[in-house]
């Protein structure tokens, strides 16, 4: 597994696309199964797939993930390569919990992870992350919402996304 690099560079790269979004200083490696998933609060929030490379990516015609309701999570390579933002890092806006939702950051990034180690999951979005090449070497970023409702910050924050680079991120397939 590659080493992290500082979270203070990602912090940075991450609040020029988002602007005011202010990221927990917090970046894990994917894979690693979160070592420090306990630390991830026990709350709502939003959280952020970041590839360290914004240069063009090789695809699996076959990822790693399992299967959400018995579906093959795998979309066809010419389909992967038409979703690709070039030059954007973040790949992947994700939220937890909010009014009607029981789910906080913590249960909802072990989804995600269970989700691309192949296993059954409740958690199929943003499964075009699994048919990355580089799938583990990516990192995950997350911010408590506090009074916010999860799901509009997330939706403002895909919105700012579309806005500067003209489409959704890589594998997040709706507003």
């Amino acid at each position: 597994m590659s080493a992290l690099r500082p979270v203070s560079l990602w912090t940075l790269l991450v609040s020029t696309i988002f602007g005011a979004v202010d990221l927990l200083a917090l970046s894990r490696s994917l894979f690693s199964k979160i070592p420090g998933v306990n630390d991830v609060l026990n709350e709502p929030g939003v959280y952020l797939v970041l590839r360290r490379d914004a240069g063009p990516p090789e695809f699996l015609s076959e990822g790693t993930g399992g299967r959400s309701k018995g579906k093959d999570p795998n979309v066809e390579v010419g389909c992967l390569r038409t979703k690709w933002v070039e030059g954007a890092i973040v790949l992947y806006i994700g939220m937890a919990g909010g009014p009607c939702a029981k789910a906080t950051l913590r249960s909802r990034l072990q989804a995600y992870l269970r989700f691309g180690e192949g296993k059954n999951s409740g958690h199929s979005g943003g499964r075009r992350i699994w048919q990355l090449c580089d799938s583990g070497d990516l990192l995950v970023c997350w911010k408590p919402t506090g009074k916010a409702v999860p799901r509009e910050v997330e939706k403002q924050m895909i919105a700012e996304f579309e806005q500067r680079y003209g489409k959704l991120p890589f594998a997040n397939e709706r507003h």
